[in-house]
């Protein structure tokens, strides 16, 4: 699997917008968000399939589908939970 490249976070500005407006992340390469001095989550591609990896409180990342509309609404309800967390 691999990092997600121009195309597939192209696909994905819809959410990258909005990960943008938080005023906890940083997005410190285009997809690449940092919370306070740690990466936090950034994105992969697998075939037409796209991902997201975001760092829990463990400390450990957990790797969400996020190819549909429904996908990518609970990937950034789990988003706003670990930030809220």
């Amino acid at each position: 699997m691999k990092h997600a490249g121009s195309a597939a976070l192209a696909a994905l500005e819809d959410v990258l917008g909005r990960l943008r407006q938080s005023p906890e992340l940083r997005e410190k390469s285009r997809g690449v968000f940092y919370r306070k001095s740690r990466a936090f989550l950034h994105f992969h591609e697998h075939g037409d399939d796209l991902y997201a990896d975001v760092r829990q409180t463990d400390g450990e990342y957990l790797r969400l589908r996020i190819t549909t509309q429904d996908e990518r609404a609970q990937f950034e309800q789990a988003v706003v939970a670990l930030l809220d967390g």
